[in-house]
């Protein structure tokens, strides 16, 4: 259950709203308004007035609810109309007007409009013109000229919604922390049924705004990229002329008067006002010319494994951070892959933003390497041969937002960790449509039984606990292709395989030959080791494995702790 509030201000505020609850919508929507609820339980009801003209019931409705407005004069606040629609969700049962009635006398005590036995709080109905929704409005002057006390009304009526919904049996929605983006109104998903989008402009916006400020390295790279991709975008100057704020308006979708309707940043989500944006862009600032230089796909997929590590090993602000450059990875993503895969990363950005905001603070310090390396990828777009550069990247991306998951549960982030699980099934679906072929591809070129034979050796002394997994994975046999690529370039199998084990754990890998099968590859690509180097290598291996087969030596007892004094 959604309730929503919003607050109307203007001598005509009260009218216009009595007026759109009780018409016929804006798209003829409205079927069989009428009132299921009231301050007093006998208010007109303009859509049940068989007797009389409606038109006369909705002026003295209008009249009853204003009267201590007007009674007020020029001591009336200037918000004079408080409404909140409430809305169930599609597959809720059909409540019944009684039902919908308790629901609104609920909604209007949680929110400090009319405490339960307040004689002389707000007047206020509620309308119902559909199965799954009621309208509350109510005017903001208590009929004894004080103001009602609102404080945190909005919180207030989410958490009541909460309990309505265990109540009444309906489907529970996750409770927020107020840092989600706001939601389309009814008004603007009509807008974008009449201008033939599948969206609202709103969530457009989001989308390419937060596009942009992921593949941006500077503020100038960024206005540049929102012009490119057709979003128009209008500055909000200080007195010294420096830009305070922006805001972003789609050039098709207009006013009454033909003119962009702009939407401030911090509206669209609270992490892309102008501030917040710039902070983002500072993380990711061009490199120094003197930074080595390297392959992009291997240099995002080793960052974007160092996440989970962040996320449970860090301090929150870290950790949070970590998921805001996982969000701007995904948010590139969909513009890296084939067609085939990109509807499905597309949905899973979409759905990840939720989760790269708390109330947490994002240190983005340790961020640099992976939102440079991923714009490396979007600008250069670097030879990735049969697309294991994606496919690898993926998988490790894959073990991060699972990683997210789990830290938002354990910060009890309850929508964020639903964001984070949905975006989950869509990144799978398109590893699936990535990584398969490809796997199968390298599965093809498997070395000999014997070969085999001996990497399964490997496997066994260099991962024991996860040996049998990885044996009878069906990427096994990609696996031991790629082991026997680096051997023939000149690696030692069972260094390299050791190396790519040594990376990061594989307790959180899904499937721990894929992901060592796209660990080895990236080492393998590595320049081999010389004859030499190799040797010392085999030198070192063996005094480690002589040294762990000797007996620990012994080890004095510790000292006892010196007598307390009496």
């Amino acid at each position: 259950m959604i309730p929503k509030i919003i607050l109307g201000s203007g001598p005509n505020a009260t009218r216009r709203t009595i007026g759109y609850l009780f018409g016929k919508g804006r798209a003829n929507e409205h079927i069989d308004p009428h009132l299921v609820a009231s301050w007093n339980g006998f208010a007109p009801d303009p859509g049940r007035s068989r007797h009389r003209d409606p038109r006369d019931a909705m002026t003295q409705l209008v009249t009853q609810l204003d009267q201590p407005v007007v009674m007020l004069g020029d001591r009336a606040p200037k918000d004079t109309v408080w409404h909140c629609p409430v809305r169930a969700a599609p597959e809720d049962p059909v409540l019944t007007d009684a039902q919908w009635a308790d629901i609104a006398h609920r909604i209007v005590a949680a929110a400090g409009i009319a405490p339960d036995g307040d004689n002389e709080a707000c007047r206020w109905v509620a309308v119902r013109h559909a199965d799954d929704h009621i309208h509350i409005a109510a005017t903001l002057v208590r009929q004894d000229g004080r103001r009602p006390k609102r404080g945190y009304d909005q919180r207030a009526v989410q958490k009541e919604a909460r309990k309505i919904e265990i109540d009444y049996g309906l489907r529970r929605l996750k409770p927020g922390d107020g840092t989600g983006a706001k939601r389309p109104t009814s008004k603007e998903h009509f807008k974008a049924k009449r201008l033939g989008q599948d969206v609202a402009t709103r969530d457009v916006l989001r989308l390419r705004v937060r596009r942009a400020v992921a593949a941006a390295s500077d503020e100038a790279e960024f206005f540049a990229l929102l012009e490119v991709t057709g979003v128009t975008v209008r500055l909000k100057l200080g007195p010294s002329g420096d830009a305070l704020g922006c805001n972003f308006a789609l050039p098709e979708d207009t006013n009454g008067v033909g003119e962009p309707v702009f939407y401030a940043g911090s509206t669209l989500a609270p992490d892309l006002s102008l501030p917040k944006i710039r902070k983002s862009l500072t993380a990711s600032s061009p490199e120094p010319a003197a930074a080595r230089q390297g392959n992009p796909w291997h240099q995002a997929t080793a960052a974007a494994e160092r996440i989970p590590h962040h996320l449970f090993k860090g301090d929150e602000m870290a950790a949070q951070g970590q998921l805001v450059a996982l969000g701007a990875t995904l948010d590139l993503l969909p513009i890296t892959a084939a067609d085939a895969a990109r509807a499905e990363l597309q949905q899973a950005s979409v759905a990840f933003e939720r989760a790269t905001r708390s109330r947490i603070a994002a240190d983005l310090d340790n961020t640099r390497v992976l939102r440079r390396s991923v714009q490396a990828i979007w600008r250069e777009r670097p030879a990735d041969g049969d697309g294991a550069g994606l496919a690898m990247l993926l998988d490790t991306v894959l073990t991060a937002v699972a990683f997210a998951m789990h830290w938002h549960r354990t910060h009890q982030h309850a929508q964020q960790e639903a964001a984070a699980e949905q975006a989950l099934v869509h990144l799978q679906a398109a590893y699936g449509q990535i990584a398969d072929p490809i796997l199968a591809g390298i599965a093809q070129r498997a070395p000999s039984l014997q070969m085999k034979q001996r990497f399964a050796r490997h496997v066994q002394q260099a991962v024991p606990d996860h040996a049998e997994r990885i044996l009878n994975d069906p990427a096994w046999e990609a696996l031991t292709t790629v082991l026997a690529d680096a051997e023939a370039i000149g690696h030692n199998a069972a260094t390299v395989l050791e190396q790519a084990v040594g990376q990061r754990p594989l307790d959180g890998a899904h499937s721990p030959a894929r992901t060592l099968t796209w660990r080895v590859r990236r080492l393998g690509q590595r320049h081999a080791p010389s004859p030499r180097a190799q040797a010392a290598t085999a030198r070192s291996t063996v005094q480690r494995a002589a040294a762990s087969i000797q007996p620990a030596a012994p080890t004095s007892p510790p000292p006892a702790p010196p007598a307390r004094r009496r």
